[in-house]
C-alpha cells in the first residue's frame, strides 16, 4: 500500500483516469461487436425471408405444395423455418414437430403491419436466447395470408462474445498493470527530487547555507533547486558581505575613537601648549565629524531600505549644486593634485528634486572619484540636457573596476578596496537616491582605464512652474 502524499496521488490520478478511459472503450468495443454479430445474423435471415418473397409468387408446381417446396428450398441450417398464419400459428415448420402453440412475439405484428419484424428473447420451453425474423408473403395465389418466419438460436453467439469479453478484460487488465507500474515510476521521479529539495531545505532552514541541492532535475523542479541553490549563495554572499561591512565598519570607528581618546588623554594630562591643544581639538573634531558622517550615512541607509526617507522636493539648479559640490571636494583633490572640470553651457539646468540629497549623490560619486584618482589627474564632471532629461556624468582616469566587480559595485556593503575605508553604502545610498527621483545611474569602467558614472534625471519643462520646496515620503 502506497502511503498517503504527492506519490499516492499522482498514482491513483493516473490509474483512475485510465480506467475509466478502458472501461468506457470496453463498453463501446462490446456493444460494437455485440452488433455486429447480431446485425449479421439478421441481415442473413432478412435476405433469405426476401429470396422466400421473390420466389412465392411465381411458384407454380402442381406436384408438390408451396409449403413444402419452401420449407425445401429455403431452409437455413441451425435455423427453424416457419410459416404462420395471421394468427400467429404455426401452418409448417422445418424442424417436423407440431407446434401446440401460437407465436405471441413481437416480430408477427411487425410483419403483419408489413415490415420486416425482429425479435429476441428467450425461446418458451427451451428458454434458449434465439433471434426471429419474420415478414408476410404477398400477391399469394389464393386468399391464404402466410408469414415467412426464421428462428435461430443465439447461444454459440453469445458464447463467443462472452469469450471477447473476458479477452478484452483481460489485455484491460494488463494495461492496468503497466499504467500502475508506469505512473510509480512517473510520481517516483517527482516526489524523489521534491524529498531531496526538501532535506536541502530543511539544512538550509537551520542555517547551513554550505549545503546544495544536487542532480540534474529537468522542467520546474530543475528550477526550483536551481533557485534555492541561487539563494543559499546569495545568503552565503550576503553575509560575507555584513562581516565584511562590520569588519570594516570596526576599523572605521575604531580609527577616529582612538584618536580622539588619545588626545582626550593628553589634554586631560595637563602637559601641553596652547599649540598643542589646537591640534588637538581640530582632530577630535574631525575625527568626531567623521564618526558623525558614519552614522548619518547608516542611517540614511536605514531609512531608505525602510522607505522612510523623506524628501523635500523643489527646483534644484544642477549646475550650481555641481559648483558647491566642486568646493567642498577642492581641499581633498588638491591633496592629491587632482584637478577638477565642469564641463557645460553657462545655462539654468533645472530640475524637481531634493537639493541636499542630489548634492549628496553627486558628493559620493566625486569623493569616489578623487578616492580612486591617480595624483596630478583630472577629473571630468560634464552636465548637459539631453531630450527631456539632464544627465551629469563625472569620468576619471583612475584604477578603474573589474567587470566582476562593476556588477557587484551597486550592492549593500560591498567595497571594491577595503583599504580605502568607507561603509560600502555610499553607491547603494546614491543609486535609490536617484531611483527616488525617477532617474537613472550608469557604471561604465574598465580596469585601469578609469571610471564613468551618468545620473540623468528629468528635466524640469519650462512651462513647469518653480515649485516651493515640498515634504514628501521617499
Amino acid at each position: 500500500m502506497i502511503k498517503k502524499g504527492i506519490r499516492r496521488q499522482i498514482v491513483l490520478h493516473y490509474f483512475f483516469v485510465v480506467f475509466l478511459a478502458l472501461l468506457l472503450v470496453e463498453t463501446i468495443f462490446m456493444f460494437a461487436i455485440r452488433g455486429y454479430y447480431y446485425d449479421t445474423i439478421y441481415k442473413h435471415m432478412e435476405s433469405r425471408i426476401e429470396s422466400v418473397g421473390e420466389f412465392a409468387p411465381k411458384f407454380k408446381d402442381p406436384e408438390q405444395s408451396l409449403q413444402s417446396y419452401l420449407l425445401n428450398t429455403f431452409s437455413l441450417p441451425n435455423t427453424e423455418f416457419q410459416l404462420l398464419d395471421e394468427q400467429g400459428n404455426v401452418i409448417d415448420n422445418s424442424t417436423n414437430f407440431a407446434a401446440d402453440i401460437s407465436v405471441q412475439t413481437s416480430d408477427v405484428p411487425q410483419a403483419l403491419a408489413g415490415d420486416t419484424g425482429s425479435w429476441i428473447g428467450k425461446q418458451p420451453g427451451t428458454g434458449q436466447q434465439v433471434m426471429a425474423v419474420s415478414k408476410k408473403l404477398d400477391n399469394i395465389v389464393g386468399d391464404q395470408v402466410y408469414i415467412v418466419r426464421f428462428t435461430t438460436s443465439l447461444e454459440k453467439v453469445n458464447d463467443k462474445l462472452f469469450t471477447i469479453t473476458l479477452f478484452s478484460l483481460g489485455i484491460m487488465a494488463v494495461v492496468l498493470v503497466i499504467v500502475f507500474v508506469v505512473s510509480t515510476g512517473l510520481a517516483n521521479s517527482i516526489v524523489r527530487p521534491i524529498n531531496n529539495i526538501r532535506d536541502v531545505s530543511a539544512q538550509m532552514a537551520q542555517g547551513r547555507f554550505d549545503t546544495r541541492i544536487k542532480g540534474d532535475y529537468r522542467y520546474e523542479l530543475g528550477e526550483l533547486a536551481s533557485t534555492l541553490n541561487y539563494m543559499a549563495q546569495e545568503i552565503v554572499r550576503t553575509n560575507q558581505i555584513k562581516d565584511d561591512f562590520i569588519s570594516s565598519i570596526s576599523h572605521e570607528l575604531r580609527t577616529p575613537l582612538t584618536s580622539i581618546k588619545g588626545w582626550s588623554e593628553t589634554l586631560d594630562s595637563g602637559t601641553f601648549d596652547p599649540e598643542e591643544t589646537k591640534i588637538g581639538m581640530q582632530i577630535i573634531s574631525k575625527e568626531t565629524d567623521r564618526l558623525i558622517g558614519l552614522v548619518e550615512e547608516i542611517l540614511d541607509f536605514s531609512k531608505l531600505e525602510q522607505n522612510a526617507m523623506k524628501l523635500v522636493m523643489g527646483t534644484v539648479d544642477l549646475r550650481e549644486l555641481l559648483q558647491e559640490v566642486m568646493l567642498n571636494v577642492w581641499a581633498k583633490a588638491e591633496m592629491k593634485h587632482i584637478k577638477l572640470q565642469l564641463d557645460s553651457e553657462k545655462a539654468a539646468y533645472l530640475v524637481h528634486g531634493d537639493g541636499n540629497r542630489l548634492k549628496q549623490v553627486f558628493l559620493n560619486i566625486v569623493d569616489n572619484a578623487i578616492k580612486f584618482s591617480h595624483e596630478s589627474s583630472i577629473i571630468f564632471l560634464c552636465l548637459q540636457r539631453i531630450a527631456d532629461n539632464i544627465e551629469v556624468s563625472v569620468q576619471d582616469t583612475g584604477i578603474g573596476i573589474s567587470a566582476e566587480n562593476l556588477a557587484r559595485v551597486r550592492d549593500r556593503f560591498f567595497q571594491v578596496d577595503h583599504q580605502n575605508g568607507g561603509t560600502g553604502l555610499g553607491l547603494a545610498i546614491s543609486q535609490q537616491f536617484v531611483e527616488r527621483h525617477q532617474g537613472q545611474m550608469l557604471i561604465k569602467s574598465e580596469l585601469g582605464a578609469g571610471t564613468t558614472i551618468t545620473v540623468s534625471l528629468p528635466a524640469l519643462q519650462a512651462e513647469q512652474p518653480v515649485e516651493s520646496p515640498q515634504l514628501t515620503q521617499g
